[in-house]
């Protein structure tokens, strides 16, 4: 149930590496106060009197993890919500200048008119299982880059160089792999779902990880939100009497990436998802849409088998 016009609070946080920027819709009113332990601390206490119903921050690339775990672990409303989102909603708005107080206001009224649904807060283990994710793609990138350098280069000097390169990013690949199975098996709950996630034909550690660390929405929702949330629901393009091809657009990338990977096994292994690809391409769909479909039926299998705790052997 939404809150009454006269109960809302919301609150906008503009987030920089060193400050945060704070804005209240209701009363126009704004503060400033550092990026740290004590900056959070001090505002932990003030977003209590001011009893917020909802605080909104943008994704910064890590510099929301403090003050987000700060708010979360005291029990107030905040979200962490797409930059592109709120980008568009101030063009829509006629807000075309940006500096950081206008930011959080922008933030603020994103807050108050948008309401944006409350999201399951990552934990300490899924951020730390997150970073390990995020550098062990670091690694994967930076060693294909390397093997183009070697297919593309005679040089001996070169060449022993990147060879030598190579076999170090191999060693760092294989230990990050190592630290994250530790991490895996240290949490019984998330072995639990791991194996049952990975009883899945096509789901790979990969996969089962990234969902674990990047998605703990799965389970909580519906097909059709879990779906859109990731970026694989179909969107219309339709104007008038003339209807467009559909797309998918926006969700988390760094979830279709490896959901993505593990489609193009399952179509191979899984029969079901086999079966399903067959009977697109079958009706006419060009390849990518039905591996696009794929990727959807999978997750919404996924999202299932999480909410019911059924393993796919069992299902």
């Amino acid at each position: 149930m939404n809150e009454p016009e006269s109960t809302k609070v919301s609150v906008g946080i503009d987030v920089s590496k060193s400050m945060l920027d704070i804005a209240i819709h209701e009363t126009g009113e704004t503060w400033s106060c550092s990026n740290d332990a004590s900056g959070g601390a001090a505002l932990v206490p003030k977003l209590r009197q001011l009893k917020a119903t909802s605080i909104v921050l943008e994704a910064t690339g890590g510099f929301e993890t403090l003050v987000t775990a700060t708010l979360s672990a005291a029990d107030l409303p905040v979200i962490v919500v797409n930059p592109r989102q709120v980008r568009d909603f101030a063009k829509a708005t006629g807000q075309l200048a940006k500096t950081d107080r206008i930011d959080a206001k922008v933030l603020a009224h994103f807050a108050a008119a948008i309401n944006p649904p409350l999201r399951p807060t990552k934990s300490d283990e899924a951020q730390h299982l997150e970073a390990l994710l995020a550098r062990r793609r670091q690694i994967v990138e930076m060693l294909v880059a390397e093997k183009n350098r070697l297919a593309n280069n005679r040089d001996r000097a070169v060449v022993k160089d990147l060879k030598t390169h190579i076999a170090w990013l191999e060693r760092r690949l294989k230990a990050s792999d190592d630290e994250l199975q530790r991490v895996l098996k240290t949490s019984p709950a998330w072995r639990e779902r791991d194996d049952l996630l990975r009883s899945t034909p096509g789901v790979g550690p990969v996969l089962s990880l990234t969902l674990l660390a990047q998605l703990p929405e799965l389970g909580q929702l519906n097909r059709r939100e879990i779906a859109k949330l990731v970026g694989v629901a179909p969107f219309n393009w339709d104007s008038g009497q003339w209807r467009g091809s559909r797309h998918i657009w926006g969700g988390r990338a760094a979830v279709r990436s490896p959901l993505f990977m593990a489609t193009l096994c399952a179509i191979r292994i899984n029969p079901t998802i086999k079966s399903f690809y067959l009977r697109l391409i079958k009706a006419g769909k060009a390849p990518k849409v039905a591996i696009t479909a794929c990727m959807r039926k999978l997750l919404t299998i996924l999202n299932v088998m999480v909410k019911t705790h059924t393993s796919w052997r069992t299902a």
